[in-house]
């Protein structure tokens, strides 16, 4: 995948968090959504690339746009599997709270899961512990292992998990064991890149969505990082919809190559509200809006941030206007 591809990449995701960005704070996730999808789903069409989506919004019976299947690009670029979430974070951008992204990865056809809508357990690490750990042990022998291998204390480990009632067995164990906690409220792909970020956390544990976990995924790749997951079909119906997605064993140890392949992978980010990675969507003028993304290639493990004032249509700055 050529360079300019990922540039074509950030003005799609661009344009997804400059529409989110105007129902920051307003309780509407749904119009959020909404409007980062058709944004997207717009830009897309203008994209050199024979795309095919592979992460979206859902099955093609239940998501009208960018659903799993959905072609997408102008036709006359390269073959490329795309992994999409126009919103990452709905209730986020709906409450007015920090770290919503809009979010693309791309690679070569094949390369990325076509993961089902449904639960995934995972395990994130950072360079360091890539390789060293697995989502097989024991929480317990997990932190014990880290501490050794970062030679430091399991109290001056920090991991990070969604806050929620399904993992209060774990963070129970946590605590049992001294180490540090950072609790989240949203931000499942977020939470798993952190943990190979310059930040404070070591280690993202817990279950969350399995199409996020492919996004995460993506960027660890980028970022030396290591995913690990395993998918949680909760019945007999989504066990068939593993199979119909051509994933023959559900229960699977899935490793960063089952997640997002050994070739090239492009991760692109566009923060909607701000957060300890990217700040997010600022309107500065009746006519002006300020982007801050990052761009992440596996290739040549480069991470690019860029910060973009948008002029925005006469039609768009007027509604903005209004709404402000």
């Amino acid at each position: 995948m050529e360079r300019h591809i990922a540039m074509d990449m950030v003005r799609v995701t661009e344009a997804a968090a400059l529409a989110a960005g105007r129902w920051t704070g307003r309780g509407d996730k749904n119009s959020a959504d909404q409007a980062a999808t058709a944004a997207i789903r717009k830009q897309f069409h203008s994209m050199p690339i024979d795309g095919t989506v592979v992460i979206g919004e859902g099955e093609m019976d239940e998501a009208p746009m960018l659903y799993i299947g959905e072609q997408v690009g102008d036709r006359r670029g390269p073959k490329v599997d795309i992994a999409v979430d126009p919103l990452e974070g709905t209730e986020t951008v709906a409450s007015g709270l920090n770290n919503a992204i809009s979010v693309i990865a791309a690679a070569p056809a094949g390369q990325l899961l076509h993961a089902p809508d449904m639960y995934m357990a995972k395990l994130a690490a950072g360079p360091k512990l890539a390789g060293r750990l697995s989502l097989d042990d024991p929480i317990e022998t997990t932190l014990s292992k880290a501490s050794a291998i970062l030679n430091k204390p399991v109290s001056d480990i920090t991991v990070s998990i969604l806050d929620r009632e399904r993992h209060q067995d774990i963070i129970a164990e946590l605590r049992t064991m001294g180490a540090r906690i950072k609790l989240l409220s949203h931000g499942d792909v977020m939470g798993a890149i952190e943990a190979a970020m310059e930040s404070e956390v070591d280690l993202y544990v817990g279950s969350g969505g399995a199409p996020e976990g492919v996004l995460a995924a993506a960027a660890l790749r980028c970022l030396g990082g290591e995913m690990q997951g395993r998918l949680l079909p909760a019945g007999p119906p989504d066990f068939e919809r593993c199979l119909r997605m051509g994933i023959p064993d559900p229960h699977k140890l899935l490793t960063m190559d089952d997640l997002v392949g050994t070739k090239e992978v492009l991760f692109v980010a566009t923060g909607v509200t701000s957060g300890s990675f990217l700040n997010g969507v600022r309107y500065l003028q009746e006519d002006k809006a300020e982007t801050y993304s990052v761009v992440m290639h596996s290739a040549n493990k480069t991470i690019s941030y860029l910060r973009t004032i948008h002029e925005l249509p006469v039609q768009e700055a007027l509604v903005q206007g209004a709404a402000m």
